[in-house]
């Protein structure tokens, strides 16, 4: 297993934030009931390998608003962002799991459609729909739990010093889309999809895991937040070249409304559902992992003894913040 220097039964070291201060806090009241926490994805060993599973919450008026995206796209959109984290695990997925919960004078209607956006997005990965549960509440919200299986997981702590930090697809559409919702106008198609209809990179983290991956951990948070996770879990320093960081094509138009750089703008955002991945220094295979999944992977930095993130343009270290829940 990558990162055998961690067992799947120990946790990992999270990176800063309120919300991740919370999930210490957590660990703590769970004790040795706790366990493997602070991955992507928990782990159980089985003779052929792990089962991995995760899950994950999205919330009306926090993670989407139903005068942006239909409910259909709301149960999609929950269902890849669980999906995700079997991606970052190098995990094939097998199933998912929803729970539903929706204010009691939702037409029928709408809980079929978000049932459909779960249908479609676990089909498209070949995943089967195991079960769910139904209840009411104040708002729409979708718990989504994923089932998956891996020989060999890639967890967020096998990074070694030397590997180069590489990101697949590009980033940024998922933020321009909800800026522009923010400021009132109507996001461009391309941003809107991103951000309504994300795709989980299942052929992507299993794709890298066959080929060398040290470490991975998805975008969900944003590249300056969860950076932050990947270096903390494999207690090393990593270093970013914010200029080498691939944007998506309404990122540029977005950002001037801000007077913020492209980039800062992009890794300042979070949902993008990319996978952040260490890879050995020798890894040469971009536009083979570029054929084969149909997505650039691009360099954007490396891994070195030490602690932290450093973020740079030009040469010169930036600040940057990621997204937090509870910030």
């Amino acid at each position: 297993m990558t990162g055998a220097r961690r067992l799947p039964g120990s946790h990992l070291a999270l990176g800063p934030g309120a919300e991740f201060d919370r999930i210490r806090n957590i660990i703590d009241v769970l004790g040795p009931q706790a366990v493997g926490l602070g991955d992507d994805c928990g782990l159980v060993e089985q003779e052929d390998g792990f089962l991995a599973l995760s899950t994950d919450v999205s919330v009306e008026g926090v993670h989407f608003r139903l005068d942006w995206i239909t409910s259909e796209e709301a149960g999609w959109r929950a269902t890849a962002a669980a999906l995700s984290d079997l991606a970052a695990d190098g995990a094939d997925p097998v199933g998912v799991l929803c729970a539903v919960t929706m204010p009691r004078t939702s037409p029928e209607s709408q809980l079929l459609e978000v049932t459909a956006g779960v249908r479609t997005a676990a089909a498209a990965v070949g995943a089967q729909v195991l079960g769910g549960d139904l209840s009411s509440g104040p708002v729409l919200s979708i718990a989504v739990t994923v089932v998956g299986h891996t020989p060999r997981p890639i967890i967020r702590s096998g990074a070694e010093a030397g590997d180069g930090l590489w990101v697949t697809g590009t980033l940024g559409d998922a933020r321009a889309a909800l800026h522009a919702w923010l400021t009132g106008r109507q996001p461009a198609a391309r941003a809107r999809r991103k951000f309504a209809h994300p795709e989980p990179r299942i052929a992507a983290g299993i794709w890298l895991a066959r080929h060398g991956a040290t470490a991975m951990i998805d975008l969900s948070d944003g590249l300056a937040g969860d950076a932050r996770h990947l270096a903390a879990a494999s207690r090393l320093a990593m270093t970013i070249d914010l200029d080498l960081v691939p944007l998506g094509r309404d990122v540029r138009d977005e950002a001037l409304t801000l007077g913020v750089p492209e980039a800062q703008f992009a890794a300042e955002g979070g949902e993008d559902y990319e996978l952040l991945v260490s890879l050995p220094e020798s890894f040469a295979a971009a536009d083979a992992f570029a054929r084969d999944c149909g997505i650039p992977l691009t360099r954007i930095g490396e891994a070195a003894p030490g602690s932290g993130v450093e973020f740079v343009s030009a040469g010169l270290p930036i600040e940057l913040r990621g997204f937090s829940h509870f910030g």
